[in-house]
């Protein structure tokens, strides 16, 4: 299998929801930066490259955002569990 589908299919709808999120959040952005850059432009050429620079770069940076806040959560979750059992054995 080819690294690509390999990556797709690790993240389905069983596994992390990370990259769907990516894509959707992608969509979203693209389309709300073309709204914004053209009624503040009128040139729907400069609202085009504008939709296509900076959401791309944001997205990119959005997915490694949440990869490092799932990472952050996930080595302070055990802390936390460990801080409440420990408060409740010591009353």
């Amino acid at each position: 299998m080819s690294a690509l589908k390999q990556f797709v299919h690790n993240h389905g709808t069983s596994g992390d929801q990370s990259l769907i999120k990516t894509v959707t959040f992608a969509i979203t952005h693209f389309t709300v930066a073309f709204t914004v850059a053209y009624l503040l432009t009128g040139d729907l050429i400069v609202g085009g490259l504008i939709a296509m620079v900076e959401p791309a770069i944001n997205t990119i940076a959005y997915f490694f955002h949440e990869r490092i806040w799932a990472r952050r959560q996930q080595n302070t979750r055990p802390d936390a569990e460990t801080l409440s059992f420990r408060q409740l054995h010591t009353c």
